[in-house]
């Protein structure tokens, strides 16, 4: 009998997939491989009506299947948004300090960007990134797309109840997007009416629970997909960008990344250490969603997972988390919204000969710290960069020298971005003594996360 159960649970064993951080490690290995094979086999050519170079065939495979695995997770983005945020909210009545928890992270968000920013500006300023570059200065050409203080104002109003935004396409389709602070706002607002409204608000908040855990479930199937759009994520970006455009714009380009590798790793864990938490138990749970984000360059595209792992891994409580990290996912940006900018309004300066005082690193600091949600309703980092610059009075010609090497730096302003996500919701849950230490401090299993575990519910916050 003992011999019949054991054998089968041995061959299971036996031939069960890796885990899923080495999963992932594999999809980027192969992903660097195919995308530097299919870069070294050319393009097919060059279409004779748009002038666009047409790829070959491993690179057009790549390209589908990252794109494919992005456009799903941004499908699931908006309900997955609007339902936990509401159910969120509502919950929120059964944990103490709500408002505490709430104040607390926007607090973290502005101390960690301020810490972020002032690094990116002491980098620009020993590095000096702006004499130390070949770039063509007929490459500086304005951006189509700026960022202003009146898009954040005007982005808080919703043009809907669905936060939808619709574009005409070229041959006359109408192409749908989403503005997720819109969603965060309508969101918000029917919450906090679920909790004015009391016991008549009961049946929606049912469906709203219900639904919630549909969308989950079908982003767990979505998730599982991620090691194998790993490879066409990263493959795809090898081979279409490569690493020539680093030549004449190499120490601005180590200069992001030295900043980046300084905020992920020495601030976050000394900020971690500070509070009481592994360092290693952090990253080996936030690991999956840094990963995705370094491939996809997409904050809201990894949004799921960060919430998921946030709650899964790193034990914060989901009424918590489920409001902390779509929020964070559209303000708490200290890749794109600190460290970038500055650097490179230093190298604008710097390549104009322009002469920066004290008050315009002060504007820089300010911009870095309130201005990241002014683009909240229109990504990019470009974005942020046109609005730094902008208030520093700075010609928004500059951006247009440092577009060539952008889909380089952003794997790693983005992935920076997600690690500030997961991390402040952690330390604030912490330090509120509302976090699950045994799950934050538990060995990583095979996956993300356990599809079958249990759900960590809010609990009472220290007084």
């Amino acid at each position: 009998m003992n011999t019949s159960v054991t054998k089968p649970e041995q061959h299971t064993r036996r031939f069960a997939l890796p885990s899923f951080g080495i999963q992932v490690l594999t999809g980027l290995v192969l992903g660097v491989v195919l995308g530097l094979v299919a870069r070294s086999m050319g393009a097919d050519g060059v279409d004779a009506t748009t002038g666009e170079v047409d790829p070959n065939w491993l690179t057009e495979t790549l390209s589908t299947i990252g794109g494919t695995f992005v456009t799903l997770l941004r499908a699931v983005v908006p309900p997955l948004v609007f339902l936990a945020i509401v159910a969120s909210i509502a919950n929120l009545r059964d944990v103490t300090g709500a408002a505490r928890l709430a104040w607390k992270t926007l607090a973290w968000f502005a101390a960690t960007a301020l810490i972020a920013v002032s690094i990116g500006i002491v980098l620009g300023l020993v590095l000096r990134p702006g004499d130390h570059t070949s770039v063509a200065a007929e490459s500086a050409t304005a951006p189509g797309t700026q960022g202003s203080w009146l898009d954040f104002l005007t982005g808080l109003v919703p043009a809907n109840v669905l936060g939808l935004e619709g574009s005409a396409g070229g041959d006359g389709s109408v192409n749908l997007g989403f503005n997720v602070l819109q969603i965060l706002v309508v969101a918000i607002a029917i919450g906090i009416a679920t909790l004015k409204v009391g016991e008549a608000a009961d049946p929606f908040l049912a469906f709203v629970r219900s639904a919630l855990a549909v969308v989950q479930k079908v982003l767990w199937w979505i998730i599982l997909l991620a090691p194998i759009a790993t490879v066409g994520l990263l493959g795809n970006a090898v081979a279409s960008y490569g690493w020539d455009a680093l030549g004449s714009l190499g120490t601005f380009a180590v200069a992001i990344y030295v900043g980046l590798a300084l905020v992920l790793l020495v601030v976050y864990p000394v900020l971690l250490r500070t509070n009481g938490l592994s360092v290693k138990q952090f990253f080996s749970g936030a690991w999956p969603a840094i990963s995705l984000a370094f491939v996809s360059r997409s904050s809201v595209g990894t949004m799921p997972l960060t919430q998921s792992v946030t709650e899964r891994n790193l034990g914060v409580p989901r009424a918590y988390a489920s409001f902390a990290v779509p929020l964070g996912a559209t303000t708490k940006m200290d890749g794109c919204a600190s460290i970038y900018p500055a650097i490179s309004a230093i190298f604008v300066a710097q390549f104009f000969g322009l002469d920066l005082s004290v008050t315009d690193y002060l504007l820089i600091a300010f911009v870095s710290v309130i201005g990241s949600a002014a683009t909240a309703g229109v990504t990019g980092a470009t974005v942020m960069l046109t609005l730094t610059l902008s208030t520093l009075g700075l010609p928004l010609e500059g951006v247009g020298l440092l577009l060539a090497i952008d889909p380089i730096l952003d794997m790693g302003r983005t992935a920076v971005n997600v690690a500030g996500q997961a991390l402040v919701p952690t330390i604030v849950a912490k330090r509120e003594g509302i976090i699950d230490q045994e799950t934050y401090d538990a060995p990583r299993g095979r996956t993300a996360w356990r599809e079958d575990a249990p759900v960590q519910e809010p609990a009472p916050a220290a007084a």
